[in-house]
């Protein structure tokens, strides 16, 4: 409940519009199966929902325990399909080619360099051929406020993004700025 009263504050309540901001890049459709690794409190994910449709499905997975159990209330309150799982980014618990489209926002600066590495080979796994990964995090160097203050411990810019996407065996497709708290993204494509 604080992590979402703290988004909510740090939007100034417009929480609604700075998630479609970072699904921009995504382009989901309707009908798209949509995985949301570091998921959180299933926000993100739950507005997915919204863009694919009662057609589509979508997943998300967080290694929180108390993130996952809010995620599922917040899902059920808003009559949102969404599966919420406990698990980590470099074991994903789905088999490969599961998904068209997978999210990783403002997590990969979470994970140990290596742990980094293995998590995008993961979301590169489940990915199916043509699939999207679509990467967000904090640009290095970026101040902004109370954001900086809050969540200033990490960063992962777009060309490190890249470079991971790339390793994973992805073709990067797109990568610039979501025009928000100095993110940037990096949208990959799998062959």
């Amino acid at each position: 409940a604080r992590y979402d009263l703290l988004v909510w504050l740090m939007t100034l309540g417009r929480e609604r519009k700075f998630r479609e901001r970072l699904l921009a890049p995504a382009r989901l459709q309707p009908g798209e199966s949509v995985l949301d690794v570091g998921c959180g409190t299933g926000t993100l994910a739950i507005a997915a929902t919204r863009q694919v449709g009662i057609a589509g499905s979508v997943h998300g997975v967080d290694p929180s325990a108390e993130m996952i159990a809010r995620a599922r209330a917040k899902a059920k309150r808003r009559h949102a399909s969404v599966t919420f799982e406990t698990g980590v980014a470099e074991a994903l618990p789905f088999p490969d080619a599961s998904f068209d489209v997978v999210l990783s926002t403002v997590m990969l600066h979470h994970l140990p360099g290596k742990t980094r590495e293995q998590g995008v080979g993961e979301m590169r796994r489940v990915l199916r051929p043509g699939g999207r990964l679509v990467a967000v995090d904090f640009a290095p160097g970026t101040r902004h406020g109370l954001v900086t203050l809050i969540h200033g411990h990490g960063h992962v810019d777009a060309s490190a993004m890249e470079r991971l996407i790339a390793a994973a065996g992805l073709g990067v497709a797109e990568s610039g700025a979501i025009g928000a708290w100095g993110l940037c993204y990096v949208v990959g494509v799998a062959r």
